[in-house]
């Protein structure tokens, strides 16, 4: 970094709060009492973000006679379902390229099960009165390299050849710089309805309000300890409790399973994002973005970034870091370094923006696992089911992901549990420190590949042979 780019940036992140935007809103609802005693239910769901709201929901939904308990280890929506960047996308497989590659065979149905996904989700923040600032504006990849914008092309012929390129809009660098003005941009791909922005504390809080109201118990502060038979029902123990349940839905996602076996395919990744102060109108006009979709960068270590209700700029990704271990930690959650270098990319993308100031800057932890997008299972003779290894798809994917697990714990076969996608799991992740030094061997390949064209080395290419791989 440039001295006087280091000066600017460094200037900028001068008055940014360590919190995460969205989760600093008076209009958080307050936590509800712990559990200390002992509860029995039909379902017990474990977590309180996304995936475990909408199975609870779903469940009651299915069936509003069933018994329903939710128990999350801090606060409903504190994690990743409160820290995201807000895209809501329609997409089951992290893409169409990535759904190519593993299930060619199903993929228009994925596509359509997405689809349907995505509006439902609308159509619940509807019905709920869920006030979220949902707006199906869809996402931009942009390319910012010649190589990019070939691989962009390529892949909407690949959309057309399919069938299914409905929505979507390659633009070329005229086009893409009237809807968005950067110099950095030569052109992009718009899916204009694959994809809705929103504010994700706010849909968590929401489905928590909407989970009370149809009558599920939620036991805040109350974390899973440990998951045992009892007899014809599961048992889970808390620090003041214990919930007996005739079934066990895991929504845990990062923090590590109560299923043991599922740990080893899924590691945490640290991510990290920029909030802006509110944008004077010089400003909103210097960039355009009336038509406010989100954006995203089509490098290995891409940048994600949107416009919010209030005119602000949210810009995160690029530095996905694994600590040695996979410790998921508090400390972690701040990283000075990655500020200033996002920071740096930010004025880069945006010079016209020089001055403007960040109001917040935060991190915090997301499960991937080898296949960038969710795996799902049972135990403990289908008494339980866990969703898991969302890697950055959780705003969307979790709705669908609770279908599968309730589909699951019914015994019925349905056309979710009849996908390979959901029949099928990841490679798991190799112990330490063959972990570690894979993934940062993978990191510093594809850092390479961004600065040579998007050519992959010998380690990536055996890396997408052996179905593994990790990006930003």
């Amino acid at each position: 970094m440039a001295p006087a780019a280091m000066r600017i940036a460094a200037r900028s992140l001068s008055d940014a709060q360590p919190v995460a935007y969205w989760l600093e809103d008076p209009g958080k609802p307050g936590a509800l009492p712990a559990l200390t005693e002992t509860e029995r239910c039909d379902l017990l769901v474990v977590g309180g973000g996304y995936s475990g709201l909408w199975t609870a929901l779903l469940a009651k939904e299915r069936d509003p006679a069933r018994d329903v308990v939710l128990i999350e280890g801090h606060e409903v929506g504190w994690a990743a379902s409160g820290r995201n960047g807000g895209f809501c996308s329609a997409s089951l497989t992290h893409g169409l390229g990535n759904g190519l590659a593993r299930w060619p065979g199903e993929l228009d149905r994925l596509e359509e099960l997405g689809g349907r996904n995505l509006d439902a989700i609308e159509e619940a923040v509807a019905r709920y009165g869920i006030d979220c600032d949902f707006e199906r504006t869809g996402e931009i990849d942009v390319a910012t390299e010649p190589y990019q914008l070939e691989e962009l092309a390529e892949l909407y012929e690949q959309a057309r050849g399919l069938g299914l390129a409905d929505g979507l809009e390659l633009l070329d660098r005229d086009a893409v710089r009237a809807e968005v003005d950067s110099p950095t941009f030569l052109g992009g791909l718009w899916d204009r309805r694959g994809v809705a922005m929103l504010n994700p504390a706010r849909l968590a809080w929401g489905l928590k309000r909407a989970c009370l109201e149809a009558g599920v118990r939620i036991y805040e502060n109350t974390r899973g300890l440990d998951l045992v038979r009892a007899g014809a029902q599961m048992a889970v123990r808390t620090p003041y409790g214990r919930v007996f349940a005739r079934r066990v839905a895991l929504g845990t996602n990062v923090f590590p399973s109560l299923v043991r076996r599922v740990r080893p395919y899924t590691v945490p990744v640290y991510d990290y994002a920029l909030m802006t102060e509110p944008l004077s109108a010089e400003q909103l006009a210097s960039v355009g973005w009336k038509n406010r979709p989100g954006l995203g960068d089509s490098a290995n270590q891409f940048h994600y970034f949107r416009i919010t209700s209030d005119h602000r700029i949210l810009w995160g990704g690029y530095d996905a870091v694994y600590r040695f271990g996979g410790r998921v930690s508090a400390e972690m959650d701040q990283r000075p370094e990655t500020y200033l270098k996002l920071a740096e990319h930010f004025f880069r993308c945006f010079p016209q923006l020089e001055g403007v100031r960040f109001s917040h800057a935060w991190g915090g932890a997301i499960d991937t696992c080898s296949r960038f997008s969710a795996f799902f299972g049972t135990a403990h003779q289908g008494r339980v089911a866990y969703a898991a290894g969302f890697t950055g798809l959780g705003v969307g994917a979790t709705r669908f992901g609770a279908d599968v697990m309730l589909d699951l714990l019914s015994g019925r076969d349905t056309e979710r549990t009849a996908l390979e996608m959901v029949r099928s799991k990841p490679l798991p992740f190799p112990p330490e420190p063959i972990a570690w030094a894979g993934i940062g061997l993978t990191k510093w390949s594809l850092a390479r590949s961004d600065a040579n064209g998007g050519r992959r080395n010998l380690w990536l290419r055996a890396m997408d042979k052996a179905g593994l791989g990790f990006d930003s």
